[in-house]
C-alpha cells in the first residue's frame, strides 16, 4: 500500500475544541488530537459527527512544542471519516478531518 499523505503528520496529543457551525445550537465539543499536519488532523471525541460536516477547530500548541509561547491554531475543516473506537471503558469516535484554512496566533498577541 502506498502512502497518500502529502504533508508530514506529527503524533501530538493536544486538547482540541471543535464546533459544527451549521448545527443549532452550535455546541463546542472537546476532544484530543492523535496526530496533526498542515493538511489535516485525527482526533477523538465522545459525540457523533457526520462525514462531510464543516468544522471550526481550535487547538493550542504549548510552549514546550513551540519553544516560545503558546500558539493558538484556528482552522476551518471538514470531516472525511468517522470511526467507532473503544478505549478506557469509554466509547469514542475517531474523526479524520482535512484542514481547508488555518490561522496561527501567538497567545501573547491575543492579550494585547
Amino acid at each position: 500500500m502506498t502512502e497518500r499523505r502529502t504533508a508530514r503528520r506529527y503524533d501530538l496529543t493536544l486538547p482540541v475544541a471543535v464546533r459544527v457551525p451549521v448545527q443549532r445550537p452550535v455546541a463546542t465539543r472537546k476532544g484530543t488530537t492523535r496526530d496533526v499536519s498542515t493538511k489535516g488532523l485525527y482526533f477523538l471525541v465522545d459525540q457523533n459527527m457526520e462525514p462531510g460536516a464543516e468544522l471550526d477547530i481550535t487547538l493550542t500548541l504549548p510552549a514546550e512544542i513551540t519553544h516560545a509561547t503558546d500558539v493558538l491554531v484556528h482552522a476551518k475543516g471538514r470531516v472525511v471519516r468517522v470511526e467507532n473506537r473503544i478505549g478506557n471503558d469509554n466509547p469514542h469516535l475517531g474523526v479524520a478531518a482535512i484542514i481547508e484554512r488555518y490561522d496561527i496566533i501567538r497567545s501573547d498577541a491575543g492579550r494585547a
